[in-house]
């Protein structure tokens, strides 16, 4: 995969992420391709970036529970 450009990417707060901010996790939807996620606690830090299918199967194994 192909460097992505982060620089102006619309970050929005998981809606599994903790209420209280501890644990949260921010995901861009800017991309077709690829899914870049972030702490939001460190902004600034690194993404790791999925490809738009894999995170699809994860986001849809965590809604029916086959997370662990």
């Amino acid at each position: 995969m192909r460097a992505i450009d982060l620089s102006t990417a619309t970050w929005r707060k998981s809606s599994y992420s903790n209420p209280d901010g501890g644990a949260c996790i921010e995901v861009s939807d800017d991309s077709p391709a690829a899914v870049p996620v972030r702490d939001s606690k460190n902004p600034h830090g690194p993404a790791l970036v999925f490809p738009a299918v894999a995170w699809a199967s994860f986001v849809t194994a965590v809604k029916g529970g086959n997370w662990s």
